[in-house]
């Protein structure tokens, strides 16, 4: 299952995309977008998020 993102807590710090070793995440209009087709469900971005809105579905 892939990351989802809760918007009305991301902040767009961009940390979760620095952090995904596929790219899965890009920053679009100010929040985490991210591309189900591309996440391993890896937990990168759920550990890195500074506000705790990503989580793994």
């Amino acid at each position: 299952m892939a990351s989802v993102v809760d918007k009305k807590v991301c902040v767009g710090c961009g940390a979760c995309a620095a952090t995904c070793p596929v790219e899965a995440i890009t920053i679009k209009n100010g929040v985490a977008v991210v591309d189900p087709n591309k996440c391993i469900s890896c937990g990168a971005c759920v550990a890195t998020c500074p506000v705790g809105a990503i989580k793994l579905k």
